[in-house]
């Protein structure tokens, strides 16, 4: 019994991370935001201001900004923004973004489409890449008792290092061998 129970909270344990993102990403919890393949088939003349920061978890040595503070949004439009990362370091730097969305309430209704934030990003040393955000704020907003007349919402991305994936180090070690 003893066996089965420390099995158990083990497994309980295991499974909290994975747990707590799908239920923050199915109630927007947290300020986590709706994922679609296209954008409303409604868009509303009402708009709201987007705002994005960005910032660096400790230890990673890109430079991270969105290209543009902030942009005003029909509700429902499909909306293009860009962040801008640059590796200043001598070797390759692999990210992962982490997001949210502020306040929360409007979270289930910030939907991205396409985001850079779904892949590994990997960059090479004095590289500097543009990094695409495809979003819509959906009309369900107006109706939100908890989210409507919110005046803006900010869009924060949070990037983090992270290993480089083992066949990429794999090639970049063939390829400092056969220089050497």
């Amino acid at each position: 019994m003893t066996g089965a129970t420390v099995i158990g909270m083990g497994s309980l344990g295991w499974a909290a991370v994975p747990l707590y993102d799908l239920f923050c990403r199915v109630t927007g919890y947290g300020g986590t935001t709706s994922q679609a393949d296209a954008g409303s088939d409604i868009v509303l003349d009402q708009t709201v201001l987007v705002r994005f920061d960005a910032s660096r978890e400790r230890g990673m040595p890109w430079t991270f900004k969105p290209v543009v503070p902030s942009m005003e949004v029909r509700i429902g439009a499909t909306s293009l923004a860009f962040y801008e990362a640059h590796n200043p370091t001598d070797k390759p730097v692999a990210g992962t973004a982490s997001f949210n969305v502020a306040p929360y309430a409007a979270g289930p209704h910030f939907v991205k489409i396409d985001c850079f934030c779904f892949e590994e990003q990997i960059l090479q040393p004095g590289e500097t890449v543009s990094m695409p955000v495809t979003f819509f704020v959906d009309p369900e907003i107006v109706d939100d008792p908890e989210a409507k007349g919110i005046p803006e919402i900010t869009l924060s991305y949070t990037f983090h290092v992270m290993d480089l994936p083992e066949d990429y180090a794999a090639l970049q070690t063939d390829a400092l061998t056969t220089t050497n």
